[in-house]
């Protein structure tokens, strides 16, 4: 195959890389595999237009590397284009790299990727932004907003900023009204919440909050009852514990396809989608698009 890498260079483990030597290894190893790459590694403002020129470059296949944004933002862009898409994780969580259950090493995921096949799992899109891991509002983007302003520059500096926003909204946890129609069937339910999270499929019984199996044609849907400081605690105990859908004030569903409603949002509503943060229209229908993205994986894993 002919093959185009994008790596961010400026995503968290890129950062202290040194990239000629990283592009010249992988060059080496999908050749010895059989494979032309081509590789590229450009600064964070730039990696979603490189990555749309390279969609539109004749390749057979892609390849992104950087963080969760940078991940999402190419799955998008490789899914509308009908590529195969291959992951490098150089992130701070990495959490569709842990899904696609690739090695989390930068170097060691070469030789995977170079022996690859192609497979296919399913990604979702809010009001038609594809995402491959989650959609959230409440605690999450509040603790995304507050790290966002911290200066770090490294991701252990990153991690300390997110303990810290975490540590900030536990004290004052957010809640908000939501209105909810699962899987378009006009029935629409009210809840006063604290947060709200639309994965790509349901999460499953880890502590970083990512589905082990993106072929199951469903969202994974989850919402907490307002919640106090102790109770935003119990939650972060529980997930940490792998019992998400255990703690009391949390309601689990699945579905194809939920549309939501922020009644007291007229301006809309702040958002995470795979870990970047944004404001969208206070309605919000996500779906569910099962099989349609490809994917380079070890041979099996999936």
């Amino acid at each position: 195959m002919r093959i185009k890498a994008i790596f961010n260079r400026e995503g968290g483990t890129f950062r202290t890389t040194d990239m000629n030597a990283y592009c010249e290894r992988a060059e080496t190893i999908f050749r010895d595999a059989g494979h032309t790459l081509e590789t590229e590694a450009v600064a964070g403002r730039d990696i979603v237009s490189a990555i749309k020129k390279a969609a539109d470059g004749g390749y057979d296949a892609l390849i992104a590397g950087g963080g969760d944004g940078t991940i999402s933002a190419a799955a998008g862009i490789a899914w509308k284009a009908g590529l195969p898409l291959g992951v490098v994780p150089a992130g701070t969580m990495n959490l569709f790299a842990r899904s696609l259950k690739l090695p989390l090493e930068i170097w060691q995921v070469l030789e995977v990727l170079a022996t690859a096949e192609v497979q296919r799992v399913d990604i979702a899109t809010a009001n038609g932004q594809p995402y491959v891991h989650q959609f959230s509002a409440g605690l999450h983007s509040r603790m995304v907003r507050l790290r966002n302003r911290m200066d770090y520059a490294s991701r252990f500096g990153k991690m300390r900023a997110s303990t810290s926003a975490a540590l900030s909204v536990m004290f004052n946890p957010p809640r908000f009204e939501v209105m909810f129609d699962i899987n378009a069937d006009g029935k629409l339910d009210r809840k006063e919440v604290s947060a709200i999270s639309v994965c790509n499929n349901p999460v499953d019984t880890n502590p970083l909050f990512y589905a082990e199996d993106l072929t199951t044609g469903k969202l994974g849907i989850y919402l907490a009852s307002p919640l106090d400081p102790s109770g935003v605690a119990g939650l972060a105990i529980d997930i940490l514990r792998g019992k998400l859908t255990e703690n009391q004030a949390v309601t689990a569903a699945t579905a194809d396809v939920v549309k939501l409603h922020f009644p007291k949002h007229r301006q809309g509503v702040a958002c995470v989608i795979d870990g970047e943060l944004l404001r969208m229209p206070r309605d919000v229908e996500i779906r569910i698009h099962p099989g349609e993205l490809q994917v380079l994986v070890a041979p099996g894993a999936i």
